[in-house]
């Protein structure tokens, strides 16, 4: 264990105003403070204990940045730094994207100060689309927040425009099929052979694909790609609620882990977004009361779990990294499920953060809950992941004000994405 480094004033503890100020800031603080310095974006990973893997420190993560770019605008909203602070930042990271890396217009996975890539994984050293979506959702949402303001800001939101419109979207239908592929390599081709069939966190990356005002797909690409020719739609029960859609190659859970419910949503709005497979919102609600009810009825018996500490996705595990979900439970919480989840289960994820910050403040460091613990193993790391640690911000955010659905869901463009894929939304009307 380390000594906790948020014991000083514990006052903020008695209100929940403040204490999802406290977090909020604490996250925010990764992607600020912590930023990769030449690019300003985020680093794939921070360990307070100062262990990396070889040259791991300062690898730049695409999707992870994205949910910094918005993990920024709380700081402003918040008024943890200025308008004027988080425009220079933008500004940093906007030209760096311009330079680094593309393939076919979407970034790789992973980039090093230098702007090149480095692989993710053996053949993953080109262009990852769902990463991109990721990092573009979040582009997007700082140009909405600029558009209309001096001309430094409009300069910024040209620049984001002129990058959405260079991802070609249809290039990773691999030669016109009706699938997106996660993956493109000037080395390997398509090897990676991973067509995107739902469902699972990248509802967004066909999204963005239909609304693309230079390179879009066809409603079929969604229709029989993404939604498996209508099979998505078959749901099931788990703990009295329907799962909605079917979350692909989960039949044992059967929900995938958690950040599904965050990735796609940090600025897709999910409230009264329905289309002809589903209601969005209740997909996210009874996911993350899944795993809420899971943890309470705990049925390995591990210790700590219930009403008060929940919470299963992919993160640190006691051996590496692992996707952690009900069929595939490790006694491992991972407190960016139930934190992030804050606009689905307002009272349950509220007892988690006062939990944590009550009751484990040994497991909080200077940029908030550590990525991943287990009290039945005694286990924990003071380790981040970006990817972990971006979400929590901008849900708590959403859950607050509504800000990054309400940005986002006025972007014109996305507009008429969803209208082009049959989504009806209050935005919309």
């Amino acid at each position: 264990m380390v000594e906790s480094e948020t014991k000083a004033d514990t006052s903020y503890l008695s209100n929940n105003e403040q204490l999802m100020d406290t977090v909020q800031k604490q996250t925010f603080d990764y992607f600020w403070e912590g930023a990769e310095p030449v690019s300003g974006l985020a680093r794939e990973r921070i360990h307070l204990d100062s262990i990396y893997p070889a040259h791991d420190k300062d690898i730049i993560t695409i999707g992870g940045s994205g949910f910094g770019l918005m993990a920024i605008l709380v700081g402003v909203e918040r008024g943890f730094i200025t308008r004027e602070q988080a425009l220079e930042r933008y500004e940093k990271a906007i030209d760096f994207l311009e330079k680094a890396d593309r393939f076919h217009g979407a970034w790789p996975h992973w980039l090093l100060p230098s702007g090149k890539v480095t692989p993710f994984s053996a053949k993953d050293d080109g262009g990852d689309l769902v990463e991109t979506a990721f990092l573009v959702q979040g582009m997007l949402t700082v140009q909405e927040y600029f558009k209309e303001g001096n001309e430094r800001e409009k300069a910024l939101a040209n620049k984001i425009q002129k990058l959405w419109e260079e991802v070609e979207w249809d290039w990773y239908t691999q030669g016109g099929q009706n699938v997106l592929y996660w993956h493109w390599s000037p080395n390997f081709g398509w090897d990676m052979n991973f067509p995107v069939g739902g469902y699972n966190e990248a509802l967004i990356m066909y999204i963005l694909a239909a609304a693309s005002p230079t390179h879009p797909i066809k409603k079929e690409v969604y229709e029989q790609g993404w939604a498996r020719n209508g099979a998505i739609k078959k749901d099931t029960v788990f703990y009295g609620l329907p799962t909605i859609l079917d979350h692909y190659e989960h039949d044992a859970s059967p929900v995938g882990p958690m950040f599904w419910a965050h990735y796609s949503y940090l600025g897709l709005d999910p409230n009264g977004l329905v289309d002809q497979y589903g209601d969005y919102e209740k997909l996210n609600v009874n996911h993350a009361l899944i795993q809420y009810k899971y943890a309470v009825d705990n049925p390995k018996g591990y210790k700590g779990y219930g009403e008060n500490c929940w919470g299963l996705t992919s993160s640190y595990s006691i051996d590496g990294y692992a996707g952690h979900r009900p069929d595939n439970d490790l006694s491992v919480i991972s407190p960016t499920a139930a934190l992030s989840s804050m606009p689905y289960t307002p009272k349950e994820s509220m007892q988690f953060l006062r939990y944590m910050y009550k009751e484990q403040d040994s497991l909080i460091g200077k940029y908030g809950p550590f990525d991943a613990f287990s009290l039945e193993k005694k286990w924990y790391l003071p380790r981040y992941l970006a990817i972990d640690q971006g979400p929590i911000p901008v849900m708590i955010e959403n859950y607050r004000t509504g800000l990054f659905w309400k940005l986002f869901m006025k972007n014109e463009e996305v507009q008429a994405g969803l209208r082009k894929l049959g989504f009806n939304s209050p935005y919309l009307n």
